[in-house]
């Protein structure tokens, strides 16, 4: 399911995931709470932490482009993803 400002938090209340894919210098600066943050550089490599494609993942970046390429990665892994676009749509 797409995520839009309606429905994305109820998402990550139901247990979805939150994925921030910004650099941590970004994210120390501001994150959304709950958020675990895996730049999308690293995103290949630690899909581990990201745990089973069973549970959905809601993610972010600052303006859209990062969070577009970690949704399809994580979708070819076999991830349900809901890619919010820029952390000002939370």
């Amino acid at each position: 399911m797409p995520a839009t400002p309606s429905n994305h938090r109820q998402l990550v209340a139901q247990g979805a995931l939150l994925l921030d894919v910004r650099t941590p210098e970004e994210f120390l600066c501001g994150h959304v709470e709950q958020a675990l943050n895996i730049p999308v550089h690293e995103l290949p490599q630690r899909l581990g932490e990201v745990g089973s494609t069973t549970r959905p993942v809601v993610v972010y970046c600052r303006s859209g482009g990062r969070s577009a390429a970690a949704a399809q990665l994580l979708r070819r892994a076999g991830y349900d993803v809901s890619d919010i676009g820029p952390m000002a749509a939370w």
